[in-house]
């Protein structure tokens, strides 16, 4: 989920876990086996002795049924492998949270030492717990992805296709989110983006949207998922037409420099230098006309706190005077952004995510409905960002003008599309990222991107 490069206010952001750290409990399936008891030796001779000095049964008689050994029931094999959609929860999937891992990078010149280390080994022991959720997240959201991206076709509605992506994360982690707090213990991590050629970031339908993908769309598909708020932010453009081709491979090869360059201890103004110098060494023909390749320069990285999409430092994607530095434990989303318009997004169009500020002033609100709203908005996603969608499958009705009052009270952070000028196109890719003690684990890598 894209972020703009933050104010004054948004530096001093403390984030808040929400007390939503419960731990959802997956339980044990199996069926027990039902046998039926044999007769012992004994038992049989002290029969057959009463039944010589019995009489001899009527003619006609019915004779007496033997007993019949039950057969055990088959216990069922546990799946092997995901469906199509995606249905399989993924603690069924890997067992004993054997999530698989992320792509591991050794660190390089200074911090080398870190792979080796017996201290830095101990505290990356440490975090053993915060490794699966973030490792469950992931592989959650490899399998959506590479689902979609298989699926997705011109001519689907991008209600269908946001859905369905939604649909299936919740499916995956166990958590449809439709009782109480649900979804703040595994699920969406945030609403899914579907963004349209010169828009580039934060858009997806309301209730009522009736926009079919087209042939001829550059789409940024930016999906999000927690499990117990650690969220995995992780995205990609899809295009159908090999006229797109060099803007897509321009904005993932900016993605991948910025990733490999990221590191303990690297400026994040000179990350941005190195990302940018990648991104604009492209250009793409579209129509006869040929296109530099720009960085959004107003579109940044972020890092992830727990329950919180967009954390306090900022990753630029063009050269800055930044000379904050990543550090040890820091979780970032490396995203990255290429237009072939001006390189710079404005706010437009209807509103879809909002999230609760962790940092909400206490407001005395005389709209009831706002109250109302504000209290399912706690109990049902704490400072995880959702959309209008959300609340409509919860059941709540007539909620915008409470909605709206919330965001004008400064307790809700609403964050229109940003978009590029009419008639570019712009692409992103992003991953996100875990500055472990011993190593950088690319949590989010698979073998699509």
């Amino acid at each position: 989920m894209a972020a703009q490069p933050p104010s004054d206010e948004l530096e001093k952001l403390s984030v808040s876990n929400g007390g939503a750290d419960s731990k959802a409990a997956t339980a044990k399936k199996g069926d027990a086996a039902d046998h039926s008891g044999d007769e012992s030796e004994d038992d049989a001779d002290a029969d057959a002795d009463a039944e010589d000095q019995t009489a001899e049964p009527a003619p006609g008689a019915a004779k007496k049924k033997k007993n019949k050994k039950k057969k055990p029931k088959k216990k069922k094999k546990a799946p092997t492998a995901q469906t199509d959609p995606p249905s399989v929860l993924m603690s069924q999937l890997f067992p004993n949270n054997t999530y698989p891992k992320g792509e591991e990078v050794e660190y390089k010149n200074e911090n080398s030492y870190r792979t080796t280390s017996e201290e830095k080994r101990h505290l990356d022991n440490l975090n053993t717990e915060f490794l699966t959720d973030y490792r469950h997240a992931a592989e959650t959201h490899r399998q959506v992805r590479q689902w979609a991206q298989k699926n997705i076709k011109p001519g689907q509605s991008l209600t269908e296709i946001a859905e369905g992506i939604e649909d299936s994360i919740r499916r995956l982690v166990g958590h449809d989110g439709l009782s109480e707090g649900d979804a703040k213990v595994a699920g969406v991590g945030f609403p899914t983006g579907v963004n349209l050629d010169h828009i580039a970031a934060h858009f997806t339908p309301n209730a009522g949207n009736k926009t079919i993908l087209q042939q001829s769309n550059v789409m940024k598909v930016d999906i999000g998922v927690h499990v117990n708020g650690k969220i995995v932010d992780s995205a990609f453009t899809m295009s159908f037409d090999p006229m797109y081709d060099n803007l897509l491979a321009a904005v993932k090869d900016a993605t991948n420099t910025g990733v490999r360059e990221a590191g303990i201890d690297v400026r994040l103004g000179e990350l941005g230098g190195l990302i940018q110098e990648t991104m604009e060494s492209y250009e793409c023909e579209i129509n006869g006309t040929t296109y530099p390749i720009k960085s959004i320069r107003n579109l940044t990285g972020h890092t992830i706190l727990p329950y919180s999409i967009h954390g306090t430092k900022s990753v630029p994607i063009v050269k800055s005077a930044d000379n904050t530095k990543m550090e040890e434990g820091d979780v970032f989303a490396i995203e990255t952004f290429g237009s072939t318009g001006n390189g710079y997004v404005h706010d437009e169009g209807e509103v879809s995510h909002y999230a609760l500020r962790s940092d909400a002033p206490k407001v005395d609100l005389r709209l009831s409905s706002a109250k109302s709203l504000l209290n399912v908005i706690k109990k049902n996603f704490g400072t995880i960002p959702f959309a209008r969608r959300y609340l409509d499958r919860l059941g709540q009705e007539k909620y915008l003008l409470g909605l709206n009052n919330l965001v004008q009270s400064g307790i809700v952070e609403d964050y229109p599309p940003l978009l590029d000028k009419k008639g570019s196109y712009t692409a992103q890719f992003e991953h996100t990222i875990l500055l472990r003690p011993t190593v950088k684990e690319v949590i989010s890598r698979g073998d699509d991107y």
